[in-house]
């Protein structure tokens, strides 16, 4: 075992978050596997045991068994769990429980929490990871306050209880699960106004990211004030769900708050309150878009994030106006559309890959929804067209596999496998013709 924890401890913090998370997926697909988790009139595979796991570890929210009509209450509560530890991260929660018993947070800790939350530097890491968790159970709880007169009204009180309590959490981490029964999500709260926002909101603050939250209480709401990433963070988020709204009502007219709705839960949450394989290939490639995006870095969902879009953006922006990448009276640093177009490309890369490979598993389903499929997958949205109880195994593993990379980051997978000195040696350079 020691020489197990020195090994760890020479890894690279990046390959400890990575090698945390498959851990964790592993040992909830053995929890959800035990009798005790499963009733009585249902079964669970392996298969399907791991896929649920990654799902839920992932904050994704893509289903292969009904999570109400398959699992105990104490396999929904392992989901529970399994749901909050892949929000926060494994490395966030195990310092927040080292702080809580009064232990000494090493360098090495700081890092990892670091890593996990994308942050530049180890200045105030305490502060940042209480913040997080205070933060955290603030908004689970409102959520559980303010969902519960919605489900109190076709529920039994402690079961409307149990049923908030998971629906804030899995909200607040922008993961699409419920625990309704019948695979049918938010569908029959489809004209609950109020549900709607409440839901809408946890994704939101969930999904702009803890470095923002904290930013914005700290400048005390004034926009003038707040960093940089920041400005860039909500005013990107704001574009996209307007976006988002105006293209999903003008595709398929399904009202405005339904519009609006799937514009933020496509931005990594995975909840709905229509049928996705009833719209239109238009309204699903408005979606693919923006699940593709996703969310904010440091925050609960996935996606190439929209600080990445953003310096895309601006990089085109700027060719045409031969200006520098910069906003709000500010220039992005040199290396910042290098990393941006590198997320972006391995972003694609292994969306074009997942969804060759299951257009071979999945002949008899249509392309618009095996691409939608895997763009779920890989920004650990959730959303379906309907598809993915009936995939085959070789599908779901693909799906695993594109939900862990999606999660975990294609760029960060790759960064910590391969590790090479920078070279020395300079060649000449030498311009070649691009476009």
């Amino acid at each position: 075992m020691k020489s197990i924890l020195r090994s760890l401890q020479k890894q690279p913090p990046a390959r400890i978050i990575a090698l945390g998370f498959a851990l964790a997926i592993l040992l909830g697909a053995a929890l959800l596997k035990l009798p005790v988790s499963v009733r009585d009139t249902a079964t669970v595979s392996w298969t399907d045991a791991l896929f649920t796991s990654t799902s839920a570890v992932c904050v994704t929210g893509l289903i292969a068994v009904d999570s109400a009509e398959t699992f105990t209450p104490f396999g929904q509560a392992v989901l529970l769990a399994l749901i909050q530890v892949g929000g926060l991260g494994v490395t966030s929660i195990g310092m927040g429980l080292a702080i809580a018993a009064g232990r000494r947070i090493s360098l090495r800790g700081r890092t990892l929490v670091r890593e996990a939350l994308n942050v530049d530097n180890l200045q105030g890491m305490i502060r940042l990871v209480r913040a997080v968790l205070f933060l955290t159970i603030c908004f689970e709880l409102g959520g559980v306050v303010l969902s519960f007169p919605v489900f109190v009204q076709d529920f039994p009180p402690l079961h409307a209880l149990w049923v908030s309590i998971f629906h804030s959490v899995a909200a607040f981490n922008n993961s699409g699960f419920d625990i309704l029964g019948g695979l049918r999500n938010l569908i029959p709260y489809h004209d609950s106004i109020w549900l709607n926002l409440v839901t809408c909101g946890l994704i939101i603050f969930g999904g702009i990211g803890f470095l923002v939250m904290v930013d914005v209480v700290k400048c005390r709401f004034r926009f003038r004030k707040f960093t940089l990433h920041t400005k860039v963070v909500l005013t990107t988020t704001a574009v996209l769900l307007a976006a988002g709204t105006v293209l999903l009502q003008f595709t398929d007219h399904i009202g405005w708050m339904a519009a609006f709705f799937h514009s933020v839960s496509a931005r990594t949450a995975g909840f709905s309150t229509i049928n996705i394989g009833s719209l239109s290939d238009a309204g699903l490639f408005v979606l693919i878009i923006l699940m593709f995006i996703g969310a904010s870095p440091g925050s609960t969902g996935g996606g190439i994030k929209t600080t990445t879009f953003f310096v895309l953006m601006q990089e085109v922006w700027c060719i045409f106006t031969k200006r520098r990448p910069g906003a709000f009276h500010r220039r992005l640093p040199a290396g910042s559309m290098n990393k941006a177009a590198t997320i972006a490309l391995l972003g694609t890369i292994v969306i074009c890959v997942g969804t060759f490979l299951l257009c071979v598993f999945e002949p008899e389903a249509t392309f618009i929804q095996l691409l939608f499929e895997d763009v779920s997958a890989f920004g650990t949205v959730g959303l379906s067209t309907g598809i993915t109880s009936g995939l085959r195994d070789a599908s779901k593993f693909v799906l695993i596999l594109t939900m862990y990379t999606g999660r975990v980051g294609a760029f960060t997978l790759l960064s910590i496998w391969v590790e090479r000195p920078a070279p020395v040696a300079r060649y000449t350079e030498e311009a070649i013709t691009i476009g």
